[in-house]
C-alpha cells in the first residue's frame, strides 16, 4: 500500500510542477498545446477549450507542458519566445514555486493539529564552561545560530553541531528575548550532567514545549520550509567538497524504498500517512530547489540562458542563438539521464543488498 501511495505521492508532484507552468503560460497569455502527465504512449488525452491537449502517458517518470515557442523561434505572438524578460521567468519558475508551495502546503496541515512545538534550550553547562569560555550559559537560553546558521528547528542544533565537525563554533542564545553571543566554544573533555569525562562542546540541551497558537503554527511552517531548502544546499555542499559521493544519492526508486519503509515502521496508519506526508512535502522542496538550480536542461538552466540572451541583446545588441541554447540542453539532458539511471541502478543494488542481509 505504501509502494503505491510513494508512486501517488510522485504523480501528485510532476502534476503540481506542470500545472506550475500551465497556469503561469496561461497568465501570461503564451499558448500551450500539451499539458501531460508521464512520458512516452499515449493512454488518454482531451482537448480543452483554450486548444490545450491534456493527456496521461504510460511511463510514471515525469511530465511536461508543451509550450508554443519555447523550443526555437516563433511568428505567433502568443508564443513564449515573443513574451518579455519577466513573464518568460514567471514561465519557467513557476513550476518550482508551485512545487514548493505544495510542501508549505503539506507542511501546513500537518501542523494545523499540533497541540505544541518543542524549543531547544540550554539545561545548564559542564562545570569547566566558564572557566574556559569566559562567561557562562544559563538554563533556558534558547538556542537562535551555530556558526552563522539560525536553528530553525529543533533538530538544527544536532545537524549543525555535527556540520561544525568539532571546530570551535560561535554560539548564539536568546536570554529573556535579548541576543547573547559566545564565540570560539572548544571541543575538549568536559564533564557531563553525570559527573563523567567526555569530549564535546560543554553544552548540557533539552527540550521545552512552546504552546501552539495559529500565529506559531504559521511561524514553524515556514521554518521548516526554509530548513528543507537549507539542508539541500548543505547536501550540494557536501557533493562538490567531496564530503558525499553520487553513490549517495537516491532517485525514485530509493524515494519509494524509503517511503515504504516509513510507512511500515510507523506505529498505527495514520502515523504512517502523517509521516509519508511530511516526507513528500520535503521532496516538493527538494524539487523546487534543485529544479532552480542555474544547470542547462532545468528550469533554472533555462532562466540564465534567457538572462544571458537579454544581457547580450542589451550590451551587444545580439540574441543568443536559440540553438545554441538547445544543443547545450540536449547534452546536459543526456547527462541528467545518464546519472538518473546510475542514481536508479545505485538504489536497487542497496536494496537488494539490504534484503539479502536481512
Amino acid at each position: 500500500m505504501y509502494i503505491i501511495l510513494a508512486i501517488l505521492l510522485f504523480g501528485i508532484l510532476i502534476a503540481a510542477h506542470e500545472w506550475g507552468h500551465f497556469i503561469a503560460a496561461r497568465l501570461c497569455g503564451v499558448t500551450v498545446h500539451e499539458f501531460a502527465i508521464g512520458m512516452g504512449p499515449m493512454l488518454w488525452k482531451k482537448t480543452g477549450k483554450t486548444g490545450t491537449q491534456f493527456s496521461l502517458r504510460a511511463l510514471p517518470i515525469g511530465g511536461f507542458c508543451a509550450l508554443e515557442g519555447e523550443e526555437g523561434e516563433s511568428d505567433d505572438p502568443h508564443s513564449l519566445s515573443n513574451q518579455g524578460f519577466w513573464k518568460k521567468t514567471l514561465v519557467f519558475a513557476a513550476g518550482a514555486i508551485m512545487n514548493f508551495l505544495v510542501g508549505v502546503l503539506i507542511l501546513l496541515a500537518l501542523n494545523s493539529g499540533a497541540a505544541g512545538f518543542t524549543v531547544p534550550v540550554i539545561s545548564g553547562t559542564a562545570p569547566e564552561f566558564e572557566a574556559v569560555n569566559g562567561q557562562s550559559l544559563e538554563a533556558g537560553d534558547v538556542f537562535y545560530s551555530i556558526n552563522g546558521s539560525r536553528v530553525y528547528m529543533t533538530s538544527d542544533v544536532e545537524l549543525l553541531l555535527s556540520l561544525a565537525n568539532r571546530e570551535p563554533i560561535d554560539l548564539v542564545v536568546l536570554r529573556d528575548g535579548e541576543k547573547v553571543e559566545l564565540k570560539q566554544i572548544p571541543v575538549r573533555e568536559y564533564t557531563d550532567s553525570e559527573g563523567e569525562p567526555y569530549q564535546g562542546y560543554g553544552l548540557y540541551r533539552t527540550l521545552e514545549i512552546e504552546e501552539a497558537t495559529w500565529g506559531l503554527k504559521l511561524k514553524y511552517t515556514w521554518y521548516n520550509a526554509i530548513d528543507f531548502v537549507r539542508i539541500v544546499w548543505y547536501s550540494l555542499k557536501m557533493l562538490v567538497t567531496g564530503s558525499a559521493g553520487v553513490e549517495d544519492l537516491s532517485g525514485p526508486v530509493g524515494i519509494v524504498s524509503t517511503i515504504n519503509e516509513v510507512g511500515v515502521q510507523s506505529i498505527s496508519i495514520r502515523a504512517a500517512l502523517e509521516n509519508i506526508a511530511y516526507f513528500g512535502s520535503m521532496i516538493a522542496v527538494n524539487l523546487a530547489v534543485m529544479n532552480l538550480l542555474p544547470i542547462p536542461a532545468l528550469d533554472g538552466g533555462h532562466i540564465l540562458f534567457l538572462t544571458i540572451s537579454t544581457l547580450s541583446e542589451k550590451l551587444l545588441k545580439r540574441k543568443l542563438p536559440v540553438k545554441y541554447e538547445a544543443a547545450v540542453n540536449m547534452v546536459f539532458f543526456a547527462l541528467l539521464m545518464g546519472l538518473m539511471l546510475f542514481v536508479t541502478f545505485n538504489d536497487v543494488h542497496k536494496i537488494i543488498a539490504q534484503q539479502m542481509g536481512g
